[in-house]
């Protein structure tokens, strides 16, 4: 099964503030340009291609914080699978929307692809580095916001190994906004 990565981090490689905040994605670049049909910068692509999701336990809880209307939920029916050691039910807001998981991630994914699952959007700093530490993940997309944060929570952390990114492909958007994306190979 492919997992692949889809996400947002200031120029200088956060994903949120140190409190979890992500409210300056919605401020930062330029937010008074028309960005037609780049509005999303390719998230809607990119949230069809996949057929399940899973997250981290702090990612469920930035979604569940928003308080999403039926209308401004961004997953679709996308199975959802939120990985969390402590937590025996999910927020009320989005119950019935995600599933918990505890347990080995490799078993995960062979459950998945045994389920007949093919493509699984893995989104949460915690969840990727995990993913990535087992070797786990095939495709890498980030989009930088012109924002640096100057400290928060970082994506990648101290890996501990060193992990070759190719076929390399950039977008720059209006809002000055400039998405990387990378196939992964691992040595």
């Amino acid at each position: 099964m492919k997992c692949s990565v889809f996400i947002a981090t200031s120029l200088d490689g956060f994903i949120a503030k140190n409190d979890g905040s992500v409210e300056w994605l919605h401020s930062a670049g330029n937010t008074q340009v028309d960005m037609g049909e780049n509005a999303d910068m390719g998230f809607s692509d990119y949230i069809s291609s996949v057929d399940c999701m899973i997250m981290g336990r702090k990612c469920m809880d930035v979604i569940s914080r928003m308080n999403l209307t039926p209308e401004q939920w961004p997953y679709g029916k996308l199975r959802i699978i939120v990985l969390s050691n402590s937590l025996t039910e999910a927020p009320a807001n989005i119950k019935g929307k995600v599933e918990l998981y505890s347990g080995n991630l490799n078993t995960l994914v062979s459950q998945l692809e045994s389920e007949g699952f093919k493509h699984a959007y893995i989104d949460g700093g915690t969840t990727i580095q995990g993913f990535l530490k087992l070797k786990l993940i095939d495709e890498i997309t980030i989009t930088k916001a012109p924002l640096l944060l100057g400290k928060g929570i970082s994506l990648f952390g101290n890996m501990g190994h060193e992990i070759n990114l190719t076929e390399a492909k950039a977008a720059v958007f209006l809002n000055n906004f400039v998405q990387l994306n990378y196939i992964v190979t691992y040595p």
